[in-house]
This record gives structure tokens, C-alpha cells and sequence, in this order.
């Protein structure tokens, strides 16, 4: 990636990091404006950042939960097949 997207990657890293702290969702939208008024770009950036990492983190809780019944279904047969 060039700077642009590398530094706008980190910044929506950290953000996320305090919204989890925080709970604090209105952190995007805060440096959403310090961006914006300062750098289209990096706004741009920075906002497409949070989006695929936000998208991430939702796709990885679902296959860990689909996981998880995999395995309990599993363990279920199994169970039954010895008693």
C-alpha cells in the first residue's frame, strides 16, 4: 500500500481499538471530520479502512460461532455413537 492508505490503515486501527475501550462509536465520525477538512484522501482512506476491518472482525465472529456449533454437533455424534 502507499503512505496514504498505510497511515489511514493505522489510524482506523487504533480507532477501532478505542471504540472497543470506549464504546464510543462517534470516534469514526470525530476523526472523520479532522480528515475531511484537512484531507479528502485520507478521509477516503481512512473511512474505507474501517469499513473492510469492521467487515473482517463481522465475518470472523460469524465462522468462529459456525466453528464452534461444528464442533459441539460433532462432539454431540460422537456421543451418542458411544452410549
Amino acid at each position: 500500500m502507499g503512505i496514504t492508505e498505510d497511515l489511514a490503515d493505522e489510524l482506523a486501527r487504533d480507532v477501532i481499538k478505542a471504540i472497543e475501550a470506549t464504546g464510543n462509536e462517534d470516534l469514526v465520525s470525530d476523526i472523520q471530520q479532522v480528515l475531511g477538512a484537512t484531507s479528502q484522501t485520507a478521509e477516503e482512506a481512512f473511512l474505507a479502512a474501517v469499513r473492510v476491518r469492521r467487515a473482517n472482525i463481522k465475518a470472523r465472529a460469524v465462522l468462529m460461532t459456525k466453528l464452534k456449533k461444528f464442533k459441539a454437533e460433532k462432539e454431540a455424534a460422537a456421543g451418542k455413537a458411544d452410549g
